[in-house]
């Protein structure tokens, strides 16, 4: 129990969930939790491309330094910001809970996994719940699944993935911040590195898995030079994508707190223009937007890639199918 024998005074809903939560096992500085859920597919704000996420996990132990979702441990009154990163929160009861949302729910207008946390964390090697949320949706119809990660453990599922395939509509998002492996193990410390995730790119394309690579985000002076992104757009395309991202660098409060001191330790030649452009908003605005959308745009054309998954017609159908799992759970019990 992370606060001890008993949950602190005075902490109530998710607070209260983590502060009960069991712990399910340690390594170095990381703890891994259990932590109870009353639902997995949460409603997107309007304008999003897709209505509903799911993370099977809380935190992520990969350390990306921009990382926009270390707030949501604030919920459980976890501060700091290395807790986000030290303390990860498997889900319970991940097949239940799901399989009686889908019930529910009109999952074509988009279901994304991994809009918080990475869905293939280390967590996910001992834990299986990203994987036991495929499998409930492989026993579905008519849902249009997106799943975004940095990690290469998304091979392992390709079983599932396919299985899922055959009757919705999949898209794995594989965001490669950079090629540089230096850089990347500076801005993304225990993600695999970039060479693994274009290798997991061309296993889900030869797979017939529809995959794209974000490039995200795009950090200004940092990855946004014209040459890096066309070279990774091109060994994007190269390992089999079919799409390219291009989202800009967004930083909450959360993340300014941990970033802006990585740029001063790394790029202090940058810190005043970042405090300027984003102590107002955690948004960048204006004319600098444009040239990124019209650079992007243009490496797209020269490649061929298309800007996001291919579009595919959806019927969707609540009915629950034939559990494609069962007999792997039969043998499991067994």
């Amino acid at each position: 129990m992370l606060f001890g024998d008993s949950p602190a005074p005075g902490l109530v809903g998710i607070a209260r969930l983590a502060a009960e939560s069991e712990v399910l096992e340690a390594k170095r500085a990381v703890q891994y939790f259990e932590i109870g859920c009353k639902s997995l597919l949460n409603r997107t704000r309007p304008g999003m491309p897709f209505e509903w996420s799911l993370n099977p996990y809380r935190g992520c132990e990969f350390g990306c330094r921009y990382c926009y979702a270390r707030y949501t441990h604030e919920f459980m009154e976890l501060h700091r910001s290395s807790e986000f990163e030290e303390h990860i929160y498997a889900k319970s009861n991940v097949g239940a809970i799901l399989r009686r949302e889908l019930r529910r729910i009109d999952g074509s207008r988009g279901i994304a996994v991994g809009t918080a946390t990475d869905p293939y964390q280390p967590a996910e090697r001992r834990f299986r719940r990203t994987r036991a949320a495929l499998e409930v949706l492989a026993e579905y119809s008519g849902n249009a699944v997106s799943i975004t990660t940095k990690s290469d453990l998304v091979t392992r599922d390709i079983d599932v993935l396919a299985a899922l395939a055959k009757h919705n509509a999949v898209s794995v998002n594989v965001t490669i911040t950079t090629l540089d492996v230096s850089l990347a193990r500076l801005l993304e410390p225990r993600a695999p590195r970039p060479e693994l995730r274009l290798k997991a790119v061309r296993k889900l394309s030869e797979s017939g898995i529809p995959v794209g690579v974000f490039p995200n985000p795009i950090m200004p002076l940092i990855t946004d030079q014209e040459q890096r992104l066309d070279r990774l757009a091109r060994a994007a395309r190269d390992h089999g994508a079919s799409y390219f991202g291009g989202g800009l660098l967004f930083l909450m409060p959360c993340s300014r707190r941990v970033f802006f001191p990585f740029l001063e330790k790394h790029f202090p030649h940058l810190l005043r223009r970042y405090t300027e452009r984003y102590e107002a908003s955690p948004y960048l605005r204006g004319a600098y937007r444009d040239v990124i959308r019209d650079r992007i745009a243009a490496i797209r054309d020269r490649y061929g890639l298309a800007s996001s998954p291919p579009h595919r017609e959806l019927t969707h159908c609540p009915e629950i199918q034939p559990c494609l799992f069962e007999t792997e759970y039969r043998s499991r019990a067994s």
